[in-house]
């Protein structure tokens, strides 16, 4: 039987698994997953998920290499090599959505060119004839002109409506907070791809995102268990935790915007209707919810 050198491996030998690095390195130093857990504040299910190579378990690519340098920085292996490894390990599997889910349309209900095209021609030629009947009063029997119509002298013009108030705006800058309302993993970031936070968050734990921060965004696990607040002022849930979601924005400057967005609709206007014979009406506009 042939004889193998010292320090050289059979062809039937594999290298090593990231995983199996990993466990190796942490049962060398005699640590326990526990231990892991307390130092990088990975769940312990995505710990035994990478040792394992389970790596479909996890929420993305992105959050199986991330775990994984946590995971090496911890033990003193070399992250670079293990991030690499796992790269390709997961580079045959399937990415997660990304930030905006989308659904592929069903070719069963997407009319065809045809009907597309006699569509259009029907609302460009319904636009054409309205444009006709009110500007020219070439359908209503009589000649065109531009003149305004002098209303009868036992009529009175009804008062103009007074000016709605506008809404009070919105902060566009202060501090942005990041509360979780239960276990959720972040990893927060900057426009260079500078980590500003990275780690499972507990329920009731915040982050407060620096002020000086250049365009900060955030990776998150579960966007429906993370709070999103400016000078106190709650943002709408950034998803229903269905899927992670990444490369959210959460500057002053983002948050505002949202909030923008999120009440434009909610204020409430009263415009008065003129009212016949003298007696007056009143028309409340009904707050948007």
């Amino acid at each position: 039987m042939d004889e193998v050198a010292p320090g050289q491996t059979t062809s039937t030998d594999a290298p090593a698994s990231a995983g199996e690095t990993l466990r190796a390195a942490r049962e060398a130093q005699g640590l326990s997953l526990a231990d892991i857990v307390a130092r990088t504040r990975i769940p312990t299910r995505h710990l035994e998920a990478i040792e394992i190579g389970d790596y479909g378990s996890l929420p993305s690519s992105t959050y199986a290499v991330g775990f994984a340098k946590g995971y090496a920085r911890a033990v003193g292996a070399d992250e670079v090599a293990i991030a690499a490894q796992v790269r390709d390990d997961v580079g045959r599997m399937s990415r997660a959505a990304h930030y905006v889910p989308y659904e592929t349309a069903d070719p069963s209900r997407v009319p065809s060119r045809g009907i597309a095209i006699v569509g259009l021609g029907i609302a460009l030629a319904v636009v054409i004839l309205a444009a006709l009947w009110f500007g020219t009063g070439l359908f209503r029997g009589g000649p065109a002109t531009n003149e305004p119509v002098i209303a009868d002298s036992g009529m009175t013009a009804p008062a103009a409506a007074p000016p709605v108030a506008p809404p009070a705006p919105t902060p566009t800058g202060g501090q942005v907070i990041l509360a979780a309302t239960d276990e959720v993993w972040l990893r927060v970031y900057d426009a260079d791809n500078k980590t500003l936070y990275i780690g499972t968050m507990k329920p009731g734990e915040r982050f407060d995102v620096p002020a000086g921060a250049r365009d900060p965004m955030i990776n998150v696990g579960r966007p429906d268990k993370l709070q999103v607040t400016l000078n106190g002022a709650a943002m709408p849930p950034l998803g229903t935790g269905e899927r992670p979601i990444k490369d959210v924005r959460v500057s002053g400057e983002a948050v505002s915007a949202r909030l923008a967005g999120a009440t434009a609709g909610a204020v409430q206007t009263t415009q008065p209707v003129p009212a016949a014979s003298g007696v007056a009406i009143g028309n409340a506009g009904a707050a948007a919810d």
